[in-house]
């Protein structure tokens, strides 16, 4: 790390909320979402020059296994903090999926979805997968929060899809909607963004796409979920009102906010989400200031440990940022084998150099700031 680098880092820290605490919060994205349905599916991409293997979201990610799991809670329960706690992950997760058959039947003109629970059902690789998500809540190693209802910006997709969009067509076949112009230029929409739009229209068709994912995540796991990051990190105030009507507090983060202004083509930018201060609405910020991402290429974790040492160092909680993709391994077994380990080396060295750290959820973070 360079001087400005140091220096840059530093800055982000200082505005907002502090603590003489070193906090450890674990943020993971993605969880429960359909990305590369199988490997057998990624290979038939391939085979059709569709170049998946350059987007590392299509190389790895999909729907966590039993397998995925059981390696992530043993490096988790590895390291325990100053009160005996085991490392807690933040499993920011997308509680529904599209059901394709049912969205062909209607002539792509209706929308169907299902509880992400019923997609892991579908599939034998993850047989008693769901299990295992129960098995870290109650352990308090696996802490779900709220992503959205789906990873999809719905009416964006059904659109393409009636207009008979070859590539959107082919990954609807191929059951999934996360390709980009990334892996092949035909691709000329990102369909990731659930909440790409400042329409009024669509804010109204929101408040109930929030109000239904928040009932889900509720039958789910037994309570509400207090917490919520927006997929793409893309959002526009006006959501916010439901969000906090349907039980939210604190909105997960990084300092940038990127707002839609009309149907997914014009945005402004908001650089000051500081953690505590409050949005719009009223809700909490909670701010990403470290990054783990080495499936993506950067954010390794010598990386991330030097920027949990400049939050410490500003009085601020090392709130990290580590995406579902990184502890996958039903496509690329070494994915997941080689990042746990860096995983597992960064927690180790954490606690050895700061014997006094405390590891917490997302939603215990915005419960002690508001307290």
């Amino acid at each position: 790390m360079n001087i400005k680098q140091s220096i840059t880092r530093s800055l982000l820290n200082i505005p907002g909320w502090h603590t003489n605490r070193h906090i450890i919060v674990i943020e993971s994205d993605d969880w429960g979402s359909i990305r590369m349905p199988s490997k057998e599916v990624y290979k038939q991409f391939l085979n059709k020059g569709i170049r998946v293997d350059k987007d590392p979201y299509c190389k790895y990610d999909s729907l966590a296994t039993a397998q995925d799991l059981e390696a992530l809670f043993n490096v988790l329960t590895s390291v325990k903090d100053k009160n005996g706690r085991n490392a807690v992950l933040t499993a920011d997760t997308i509680v529904a999926n599209p059901v394709f058959e049912k969205i062909k039947e209607s002539g792509f003109k209706e929308y169907f979805y299902e509880p992400f629970t019923e997609t892991l059902k579908r599939s034998s690789l993850h047989d008693n997968a769901f299990e295992l998500w129960l098995e870290g809540v109650s352990a308090g190693i696996f802490r779900p929060q709220l992503h959205g209802r789906e990873h999809l910006n719905v009416k964006k997709w059904l659109r393409t899809l009636q207009s008979g969009d070859e590539t959107t067509k082919l990954s609807f076949d191929l059951g999934t909607f996360g390709l980009t112009s990334t892996v092949d230029p035909r691709i000329k929409n990102n369909y990731m963004g659930a909440f790409n739009s400042g329409l009024d229209e669509d804010i109204k068709e929101y408040d109930q796409i929030l109000t239904e994912a928040q009932e889900l995540f509720t039958n789910i796991f037994g309570y509400k979920s207090e917490s919520f990051i927006a997929t793409t990190y893309t959002w526009n105030p006006k959501i916010e009102y439901s969000l906090k009507k349907n039980g939210i507090k604190y909105l997960q983060g990084m300092v940038h906010q990127k707002i839609p202004l009309d149907d997914d083509t014009t945005f402004t930018y908001k650089k000051n989400n500081f953690i505590g201060r409050h949005s719009p609405a009223g809700l909490i910020y909670l701010m990403r200031n470290c990054y783990f991402e080495p499936s993506q290429g950067t954010a390794s974790a010598e990386d991330c440990l030097e920027r949990v040492k400049i939050a410490f160092r500003w009085k601020k909680p090392a709130t990290i940022s580590m995406h579902r993709l990184n502890v996958i391994g039903a496509i690329d077994e070494s994915n997941r084998s080689n990042n746990l380990n860096s995983l597992k080396w960064l927690l180790k060295t954490i606690v050895k150099l700061y014997p006094d750290v405390e590891f917490m959820s997302s939603d215990e973070l915005g419960l002690l700031i508001t307290k």
